[in-house]
This record gives structure tokens, C-alpha cells and sequence, in this order.
């Protein structure tokens, strides 16, 4: 049963990010052009041309934060990615390989750690 909702609502997510694909298009375009604009303001010298790309700047941040379905796509993104990750119902854990030494005592601990599973 946990998979047939897991299912459905990856299928929702998919369609909504299949939805949303021209406006995330539109949201990077913005921020390549903030980004521009950030880029060339900070290494102008002149008055004039920190003015113009204050604006250029301006118009990029305006645009992007304007592209709220590109938001709910990068929602429905990281939605898609948790039901990816959950689907098998394992966390994904870090197991830690301790080296073989010559130490009794070391050896003692990971022979009595394998017991005790």
C-alpha cells in the first residue's frame, strides 16, 4: 500500500515538473542575467556603467522571483528525488570499514561488535 502511494505521488510530481519545464526554463535564463548583472557591477569601474548593471541586475531578480510555477517545479524536483530515495524503504547509511590491525584488543572489540549483532 505504501508503494501504490508513493507511486501516485510520484506520478503527480512527474506531470508537475513536465508542466512546469518552460517556466524553470525562464527562471534560469533570470538568473544567468542577475548573475550577469552581479558579475559585471562588481568589476565596473564607472559610475554610468554600475548604474546600468544595477539595473540589469534588478530586472534578473525581478523576473526570477516572478516564476512562481518554476518554483512549485522545483519543489515538485526535490519531492521526486525524496520518493526515489524512499521507495525501497531503506535509508541509504554510511558504514564505517575499520582496517585490520595487530592490536588483540582492537580485534577483541570488532569480534565482540559482530556477536552482539
Amino acid at each position: 500500500m505504501r508503494k501504490v502511494g508513493l507511486f501516485i505521488i510520484g506520478v503527480i510530481a512527474a506531470i508537475t515538473i513536465l508542466c512546469s519545464l518552460g517556466a524553470m526554463a525562464g527562471l534560469a535564463i533570470s538568473a544567468a542575467i542577475l548573475y550577469a548583472g552581479i558579475h559585471f557591477y562588481l568589476k565596473s569601474d564607472s559610475t554610468f556603467a554600475k548604474i546600468i548593471w544595477a539595473l540589469v541586475a534588478i530586472a534578473g531578480l525581478l523576473t526570477a522571483i516572478s516564476n512562481v510555477p518554476s518554483f512549485i517545479g522545483l519543489i515538485a524536483i526535490v519531492g521526486l528525488w525524496y520518493i526515489v530515495r524512499k521507495w525501497d524503504g531503506n535509508d541509504t547509511t554510511t558504514t564505517i570499514i575499520t582496517a585490520k590491525s595487530d592490536d588483540p584488543f582492537t580485534n577483541f572489540e570488532n569480534q565482540w561488535t559482530e556477536l552482539s549483532k
